[in-house]
């Protein structure tokens, strides 16, 4: 008894074959391919295929967020975004989210975990943005989306002030910027952190204070004194 195919052996081994290249294709050339090395998202080794690989020392911008396992998600290629998915089981540092771009725009979606800045906000010793559930992008350099929530990590004192406790914020659009407001549990300090579709970054940390004394250190920090309180502003690229 024999069975015939509903195709012939020679169609099939062109599908097999043309699947293989595609399930075999690297995870490094496609996120080159994809432009999202261009859009932050580097490592110093990429491994394995598109569909299951790896990223060693992988970072967004400046900030390194470790080893991650990565791979390209499939259903959103219909609608014609690509979508790589970040992940790493690590109990005591654990991260998840993905990397999104399309034809007019780019973004990270449903990012949890830390993001370690080192001196990247310095002379503001702000080490850190823990995030929870944030989703922030671009398209045709506007701000298209933003949510979650964020909790900035200070460490050391700034003119005199002691902001270990952190501050907290939901991320919004303005414009062509991603805005995340921090503010301080007294309420007394904010910090507004805005990132740009090229990279750019706008920091200004507004502290309210009728102390004389306070205010002096925070001149002699840089803080410039306007109407209700003192500012400083930081700038950059991430």
């Amino acid at each position: 008894m024999s069975v015939r195919l509903p195709f012939g052996r020679g169609a099939f081994f062109v599908a097999a074959f043309a699947f293989s290249l595609v399930a075999l294709f690297p995870l490094g050339l496609a996120i080159r391919w994809l432009g999202l090395d261009e859009r932050g998202l580097a490592a110093r080794a990429a491994e394995g295929s598109v569909w299951l690989g790896a990223l060693k020392e992988a970072q967004v911008g400046r900030a390194p967020i470790g080893d991650v396992s990565a791979r390209l998600n499939s259903l959103p290629l219909l609608l014609g975004r690509a979508r790589v998915g970040l992940a790493r089981a690590d109990e005591a540092n654990p991260f998840s989210g993905a990397a999104t771009i399309s034809r007019h725009g780019f973004g990270f979606d449903d990012v949890t975990g830390q993001l370690r800045l080192g001196s990247l906000f310095a002379p503001l010793p702000i080490t850190a943005l823990d995030l929870e559930g944030v989703s922030a992008g671009f398209a045709s350099g506007l701000c298209s989306r933003a949510e979650g929530r964020v909790r900035a990590t200070v460490t050391g004192q700034i003119g005199g002030m002691n902001l270990t406790s952190g501050l907290a914020g939901t991320p919004a659009c303005a414009g062509d910027a991603v805005l995340i407001p921090l503010v301080s549990q007294s309420g007394m300090e904010q910090l507004n952190v805005r990132f740009f579709a090229d990279g750019r970054y706008r920091v200004e940390l507004a502290v309210r204070t009728t102390d004389a004394a306070a205010g002096q250190q925070l001149i002699g920090a840089g803080f410039t004194q306007g109407n209700g309180g003192f500012l400083r502003i930081v700038e950059g690229s991430f």
